[in-house]
């Protein structure tokens, strides 16, 4: 799955977020300071061409929806995240994240639950 720039992935998480979405409405969704309009225009022809978003035009109206969900995404994301990093073992980054403190013991605890829990 391609790899989407900071600006790509800020306008995906306002269309996965509305489900459709007109320019407007992405305008709208989108925090301070807002891009121009003809920016997000031109994202929006990126992701359309990188496959990640789907248009229903209406006249002049061009209607936004995902093609790839944000969890497909996601999973993409933290496999290439773990394999670029942590030579492709999800245990050393938990092991990072233990280590630098953005995970307690006891969310790991609870993480291990919730997996034992599910069956893997």
């Amino acid at each position: 799955m391609k790899v989407l720039t900071k600006a790509e992935e800020q306008i995906m998480q306002v269309i996965w977020n509305l489900d459709k979405a007109f320019l407007r409405d992405i305008i709208e969704e989108i925090p301070e300071p807002k891009p121009h309009q003809n920016t997000i225009a031109t994202i929006l022809k990126i992701l359309v061409e990188k496959e990640f978003v789907g248009v229903n035009v209406f006249g002049r109206m061009h209607q936004y929806y995902p093609l790839v969900s944000k969890d497909e995404y996601s999973d993409s994301t933290m496999k290439n995240l773990v394999k670029g990093y942590f030579e492709g073992s999800f245990s050393n980054a938990v092991s990072f994240m233990v280590k630098e403190n953005n995970l307690s013991v006891e969310d790991l605890e609870l993480l291990l639950s919730q997996l034992k829990k599910s069956g893997k």
